[in-house]
């Protein structure tokens, strides 16, 4: 990525590009809903471990996407506030059908 997004309402469209292929998103997707699970756990337990999960599950969901399905770099590494608020607007999207996955 080369473009230097200002604004999400910027970004997203770009993000979405980024996330074409459908393995891709739905590893994001389950990745992203493994980390909630993780934080649920952790709010019951108070067991800081389940944050690491959290984490490793949330991210990991998403760079196996990139690397094995899409065949890109994740744009975490170059805008990684945009892209953490954008991956929860795709999840959201996903989750309520707006987005297919």
């Amino acid at each position: 990525m080369t473009t230097r997004y200002t604004s999400f309402a910027e970004f997203y469209p770009y993000y979405l590009t980024q996330h074409a292929n459908r393995m891709c998103r739905r590893a994001h997707f389950l990745g992203s809903s493994s980390a909630i699970a993780a934080i649920v756990q952790y709010i019951d337990s108070m067991n800081p471990w389940w944050i690491l999960v959290a984490v490793v599950t949330g991210y990991g969901g998403a760079w196996i996407g990139h690397f094995m399905y899409e065949k890109n770099r994740p744009a975490s590494f170059d805008q990684p506030l945009y892209s953490f608020r954008a991956d929860w607007k795709m999840y959201w999207q996903m989750l309520t059908g707006k987005l297919s996955w």
